[in-house]
């Protein structure tokens, strides 16, 4: 049998650097507590839950200042809660490593104390939008916002029902009105590699060791293919900046063979309106704001190509 590449491994032989992070790899978290397999929502520590219930507190209390504050304005100030929590990689995949089966329906991992760049990306969404609805969100409540972002349709079945390419996680978001992709409309240019990143590194993904889940995965990405996918190239960035949101979704597009984008995070506009980057990267070890600005950023990310953008909606 071929052993499994690391991550850490295969970013290195892709010739990426430490903000690549996103790759649509098997993210996995601690071993939850009673059913792994079928649980709505699992915390393991009791800080989960009291950050739930702080953060949304500070943003409804920001909200009521402010008189009126979108979506996406609201997961950026949940973010600048969250930094300085750590990164962990493999947030969503322990129960596969844990003998859990793929095809069953997959536990949902839920975490408020470490983050990947894109669980970031989906708990600050969802409890700026619980937050919104709710004066005191529950964790069932901020599970079912997760789960509606992070899998097709907003129903969670097994492995595959997963959003695991990003510029799905917009298109299937758009589609049921939780985000507004702007990549056409800031002058994107339409990207046709098909997308057949996960099937050629089967070995990298133990979920694909089942051939049923191998083949699913594998029609999902021939599905992706008519689907168009737009990319602000990286020289463009600048010219359009100002039509960029604090709190628009960034999604950074690469030039990998069979990949759309490397890493997500948020746009972030600080007290003097410059634009910047709150994300979750590989190397920083935390959720962090960057202090280099959105165009500078992505040149510092090799096979960058420029970003994808949505602006998230109250859903």
């Amino acid at each position: 049998m071929k052993t499994s590449l690391s991550r850490r491994e295969l970013l290195k032989r892709l010739g990426l650097g430490a903000a690549a992070v996103a790759l649509p790899f098997p993210l996995s978290a601690g071993p939850a507590p009673g059913s792994v397999l079928d649980r709505l929502v699992s915390t393991l520590d009791d800080t989960d839950e009291q950050r739930l219930a702080e953060w949304s507190s500070t943003v409804r209390d920001q909200a009521r200042q402010l008189g009126t504050m979108t979506t996406g304005v609201r997961a950026v100030r949940i973010g600048e809660l969250a930094v300085g929590t750590p990164y962990e990689a493999f947030t969503l995949e322990s129960y596969i490593r844990e003998g859990g089966n793929p095809v069953q329906r997959e536990p949902l991992a839920l975490m408020l104390t470490r983050f990947d760049c894109v669980t970031l990306v989906e708990s600050c969404l969802a409890i700026a939008r619980a937050s919104s609805a709710s004066a005191q969100p529950s964790w069932q409540q901020f599970g079912r916002e997760v789960e509606r972002m992070r899998y097709r349709g907003g129903r969670r079945r097994g492995y595959a029902s997963r959003l695991h390419y990003f510029s799905e996680w917009i298109s299937d978001g758009e589609n049921r009105g939780l985000v507004r992709d702007l990549g056409e409309e800031l002058g994107g240019i339409a990207d046709p590699r098909p997308l057949r990143f996960m099937t050629e590194h089967r070995q990298s993904y133990p979920a694909l060791a089942s051939d049923s889940v191998f083949r699913e995965i594998a029609s999902m990405e021939q599905r992706l293919d008519k689907q168009v996918r737009f990319m602000i190239p990286s020289d463009r960035i600048p010219r359009m900046m100002d039509r960029i949101e604090s709190g628009d979704i960034l999604a950074f597009a690469t030039g990998i063979p069979g990949l759309d984008v490397s890493h997500a995070a948020f746009a972030y506009r600080d007290s003097s309106g410059t634009l910047r980057v709150l994300h979750a990267p590989l190397s920083g070890g935390s959720v962090e704001i960057t202090r280099a600005t959105l165009p500078e950023y992505v040149s510092n990310i090799r096979r960058a190509t420029g970003i994808m953008v949505a602006r998230p909606l109250r859903g």
